[in-house]
């Protein structure tokens, strides 16, 4: 069975190529000159660094645990911790596909539109990312402690 910290260097790691993926991206449509790609790109950029910050944060946190020696009764509420901190990640993607949809949809500024739509995006790419890995720490997968 994985446990709990390689499963949390493991998203870290998906979290960070997400993150190269999206800075990548990001800096690619802001270049062109388009008011709605740049907007667009700025968000893939500006998530994009922040997600790698967190993904870094996050691996090196649990590598740095990792390392040490753990009661299960430890173990078991670190995993229902990711568990829940992934939980509340998911509700809080949908708010940010929310504004992100009111931005793009109430600002006539075509660049805004493109800032909401890249919200939109990123906020869709995490509630999937954050819902999966959610899923995938169920209870009865973590040992009760004894």
């Amino acid at each position: 069975m994985e446990s709990i910290w390689d499963l949390h260097i493991s998203i870290s790691r998906r979290l960070l190529l997400w993150s190269g993926i999206s800075i990548i991206a990001g800096i690619a449509l802001i270049f062109p000159g388009n008011p709605f790609w740049q907007g667009f790109g700025i968000q893939a950029v500006v998530w994009g660094a922040i997600d790698g910050m967190i993904a870094l944060v996050g691996r090196q946190r649990a590598s740095r645990k990792k390392s040490l020696t753990h009661s299960p009764d430890y173990l078991w509420k670190e995993a229902r911790k990711l568990r829940r901190m992934l939980w509340i990640n998911t509700g809080m993607d949908v708010l940010y596909i929310a504004g992100g949809v009111v931005l793009a949809s109430v600002h006539g500024n075509i660049l805004w539109r493109g800032h909401g739509w890249g919200i939109v995006l990123q906020g869709g790419f995490l509630f999937f990312f954050d819902l999966i890995h959610a899923r995938t720490i169920r209870p009865a997968t973590v040992p009760e402690p004894t």
